[in-house]
């Protein structure tokens, strides 16, 4: 039987300001608070509200049968607590239904995969403790920015710990091969992946109000009924897309909620379901591994990191930012962790690209990628001022490698005592309930000894007065 695994990426760019040269120093809060709030309320009234409340009321409809999975960045989850809060309640409310999976990505929505593990990690798992504050569960499976993957990318994600990952089911990956199965990753047997189906993903995310498409219109039995002539083998249809897609990319008035709203009931007459990616990890079997030696993503026709560092005003920017990774973790201070995870965000990348591509590019206020790159190392220059105040470019890799393996030992040492806090208080209160038992028993007894001497004491009573 075929199941369909549809999820929604939501994140959310947080815009710099401009930012002067004469600025380095001076200022050092980068950004455009007007613009990002204007933005997101615009996104959560044309998209995010309408879409989930069209989700909400499919899922309502049709019971356990339909379900769909999100993945959201923590700088996206920020900017909606601050001026759209009603999107992250009405995520909630899908989460009440046990017909949603939330996913792990990185918490900045960055590239941080390529140039940092121990980043990575921390980015991942801020992230997922931001998920299960909301959520109440953890993430099982990661979803990494714009899909990024490769097979080293894949080992530290299973050493995390996660059981599947997503990623882009590209042609120069797949070969003759089909996204329609679970594959695992080559080095870390134990992950499995699920691919992205390009072509019907980008036939509604990209192509559905394109009336010079030749599937324009797009119906929803017609969708259902391609998927149905797979062959029976090909069972996991991965349909993945930014919820932006719908009312943003593809306008409300293209009806596009009304072919996502449609999807059920033409898929339950071909008998094809809808599955989480956790439960199709759990579930399904890997058919063999996926060989991805070098970096994609489901970005451009290359499906590769070109976007974001094709160019050397983009590779010096990532250079440079990173060049601190370790020392920003080792200062642990939060406005600077907050900088931290706004720079890394990979838009602030993107904007610097000189590519052609097929999708355009709104670069916000830059007029060109000079233009991005230059206020970006302005902020950047300031950031590192600052970051190097702290934990000055004079202390040499063997003294800070010190200071990062006494705060791991430090870390793993707070980790223990707090298990066997846990253990104890465990322990506690199993004493507790023994002894509020035995207490129990003891005044049960006691009160049961008291009524039986009470009835002797009247039987006697009554016995006396008969013999009068």
């Amino acid at each position: 039987m075929k199941t369909i695994c549809l999820y929604f990426e939501i994140h959310q760019i947080i815009h710099l300001k401009r930012y002067r040269f004469f600025d380095i120093g001076v200022d050092h809060y980068y950004y455009d608070d007007f613009e990002n709030e204007r933005s997101i309320n615009d996104i959560a009234n044309r998209s995010y509200m309408p879409a989930l409340n069209t989700l909400l009321d499919m899922i309502k409809s049709n019971g356990n049968y339909f379900k769909v999975a999100f993945s959201l960045s923590g700088v996206g989850m920020e900017q909606l607590e601050m001026h759209a809060p009603q999107v992250l309640e009405k995520l909630q409310e899908l989460n009440d239904t046990g017909c949603v999976e939330f996913l792990a990505e990185p918490y900045s929505h960055g590239l941080s995969s390529l140039a940092n593990e121990d980043t990575f990690a921390n980015d991942v798992k801020k992230q997922c403790v931001k998920i299960e504050e909301y959520f109440g569960k953890k993430p099982t499976v990661l979803r990494n920015s714009s899909l990024i993957y490769s097979d080293d990318i894949g080992g530290q994600v299973a050493a995390m710990g996660f059981k599947g990952m997503l990623t882009e089911g590209a042609k120069h990956v797949l070969g003759w091969k089909s996204p329609h199965y679970v594959y695992n990753c080559n080095i870390a047997p134990n992950l499995k992946l699920l691919l992205r189906d390009v072509e019907l993903s980008d036939d509604i995310s990209l192509r559905f109000n394109n009336s010079e498409w030749d599937r324009y219109p797009l119906f929803a039995d017609n969708y259902i009924n391609r998927i149905a002539a797979f062959p029976e083998e090909e069972r996991i249809i991965n349909i993945f897309m930014e919820l932006s897609a719908l009312g943003i990319a593809q306008p409300l008035s293209s009806n596009i909620l009304e072919f996502i709203k449609a999807l059920p009931a033409c898929a339950r007459a071909k008998d094809i379901t809808f599955s989480t990616p956790s439960e199709i990890c759990s579930s399904v079997k890997s058919v063999g591994s996926l060989d991805v030696p070098d970096t994609l993503s489901w970005v451009d026709e290359e499906r590769d990191v070109s976007c974001w560092l094709g160019n050397a005003m983009q590779r010096d920017a990532f250079n440079k930012l990173y060049s601190v990774a370790d020392r920003v973790r080792i200062a642990n201070n939060p406005r600077i962790c907050q900088d931290w995870d706004y720079l890394q965000a990979s838009n602030n990348f993107r904007f610097m690209t000189t590519k052609p591509a097929s999708v355009g590019l709104d670069r916000g206020i830059y007029s060109s990628a000079f233009d991005a790159f230059t206020n970006y190392m302005n902020i950047l220059g300031d950031f590192l001022n600052r970051v190097n105040s702290l934990y000055p470019e004079d202390i040499d890799n063997e003294e800070l490698n010190g200071l990062l393996t006494t705060i791991k030992n430090q870390g793993d040492e707070i980790e223990m005592k707090d298990k066997e806090i846990i253990r104890l208080k465990a322990k506690i209160e199993k004493m507790q309930a023994t002894e509020d038992k035995l207490k129990a028993k003891v005044e049960k007894a006691a009160a049961a000894k008291k009524t039986t001497t009470r009835k002797a004491t009247a039987k006697a009573a009554d016995a006396k007065t008969e013999s009068k």
